[in-house]
């Protein structure tokens, strides 16, 4: 048996010069961070809410809300809520597929550390996680540089 969710998040850019930009946990230089309560990491935020879709559970934010509210800002150990889930209802990742919209940062650089990043905490291999990015010719907000819109889609097998 086998479950398919989809997730989507975006933020735009924020005004803070000492908040830096988090994509998949991974610290971006010289990108100012994202408006939003926690590190504002749309790809986390997309992948928790694909996992929680496939799983038939609520929405993420019914428990990142209230970690948030306890000082949990990285959202990665909000991932390993989601994860948590995935576990306790007999699940593992079979494969991720992110899709990325944004003019900056540059995907490509850092879409390696993003892998290796997110892989341990999915508890999968690198092979089983895709990232691909587009400006999307600038037709959007995300694509003109005013913030990141990202796409997830996990697909998990029962064990």
């Amino acid at each position: 048996m086998f479950r398919v969710g989809i997730g989507q998040d975006s933020h735009p850019f924020g005004e803070d010069e000492n908040k830096r930009c988090v994509l998949g946990g991974v610290q971006v230089d010289d990108v100012i961070g994202f408006k939003g309560n926690s590190d504002g990491d749309v790809i986390i935020h997309a992948l928790c809410a694909a996992i929680e879709q496939a799983l038939g559970r609520k929405n993420f934010s019914t428990y990142a809300d209230e970690m948030y509210e306890r000082g949990v800002t990285d959202s990665r150990e909000y991932l390993k809520v989601a994860v948590s889930h995935m576990k306790e209802d007999g699940f593992e990742i079979n494969n991720v597929g992110i899709s990325v919209e944004c003019k900056t940062p540059k995907i490509l650089p850092i879409e390696d550390k993003i892998k290796q990043n997110l892989a341990p905490i999915l508890e999968t291999d690198i092979g089983s996680i895709g990232i691909n990015a587009t400006t999307g010719e600038e037709m959007t907000a995300f694509g003109r540089g005013e913030g990141v819109q990202a796409f997830v889609i996990v697909s998990l097998n029962k064990f």
